[in-house]
């Protein structure tokens, strides 16, 4: 029986090229405004940053801040065997923390786009995430506590007249706002960890 037998059949080389003739250099995807390193995210770090020390001032410009305990609900409250005078200082933690945060991250992106470097490492973005995270919902928290002891002032108790209500109002609401700025840098960053 005669099988066929393989045959190898030579194949020219192409013929050598410069690769940056026809080829461009591979480059990587272009940064989403408002990821780290890009101007967008420069400005939501600026917008951060400005609503919590914002939020942070005006909670501390209330002439008797320090001897304020939760509005100055401490008898009302003790009555009912409860104590909130925590929430109104989480509020300046959380806004101390979320202006600190914001800041050195500014910082960080400022550096990034002087130098034009990409912030796209996997362990850059990891850290923004979760510090990103923390922060947001350290201030939502806090916000929202203070929101709910600003409701229960003015709106339940009619104590309005003898308390810092419209400052702690404008500090609660600044608060929000930069809660609603870190918000995108935090699905932003999150995004990007995830699309990997």
């Amino acid at each position: 029986m005669f099988s066929s037998r393989p045959s190898v059949h030579p194949v020219e080389a192409p013929p050598l090229t410069d690769v940056t003739e026809n080829h461009p250099p591979r480059v990587r995807m272009k940064d989403i405004q408002g990821m780290p390193g890009t101007s967008g995210g420069l400005a939501l770090r600026f917008f951060q940053f400005m609503f919590a020390a914002a939020a942070l001032g005006v909670m501390v410009s209330a002439n008797d801040f320090s001897s304020v305990t939760s509005f100055r609900l401490v008898v009302i409250l003790r009555i009912a065997n409860c104590n909130f005078s925590s929430f109104d200082r989480y509020l300046v933690a959380a806004a101390i923390l979320q202006s600190l945060w914001s800041l050195s991250l500014a910082l960080l992106d400022v550096y990034a786009l002087l130098v034009k470097r990409s912030l796209r490492n996997p362990l850059v973005n990891v850290l923004f995430a979760i510090g990103d995270g923390i922060t947001s919902t350290l201030t939502f928290a806090a916000a929202c506590a203070s929101a709910g002891i600003t409701v229960l002032i003015g709106n339940d108790l009619n104590i309005c007249s003898q308390n810092h209500c419209t400052t702690f109002e404008t500090a609660t609401a600044m608060a929000f706002i930069s809660w609603f700025a870190v918000s995108p840098s935090f699905l932003l960053n999150f995004w990007s960890l995830a699309s990997r």
